[in-house]
């Protein structure tokens, strides 16, 4: 039981210190420079994550039209031969 409570005390001060490093980086103005910062940069990877996923899924598209065809070229083969 004692420690359970000692790890609910230790949690409670660190959510604590996180609280108050945060209020203290929100409140001041390089805090504020800091998560402007944080934005841009978030903003930047959302962009440069969604421009490697269109990609992605383009070649995905090519891929699987590629494989439809050879399929079909496989399977007009195949008929050939059986004749």
């Amino acid at each position: 039981m004692k420690d359970n409570n000692s790890k609910l005390i230790i949690g409670v001060l660190i959510g604590a210190i996180a609280a108050a490093t945060i209020s203290v980086l929100i409140s001041s103005e390089k805090g504020q420079k800091v998560v402007e910062d944080i934005k841009e940069a978030a903003g930047k990877a959302e962009k440069d994550l969604r421009k490697a996923y269109d990609q992605f899924e383009k070649k995905l598209v090519k891929g699987k039209e590629y494989a439809t065809d050879l399929e079909k070229k496989a399977g007009k083969y195949i008929k050939q031969r059986m004749h």
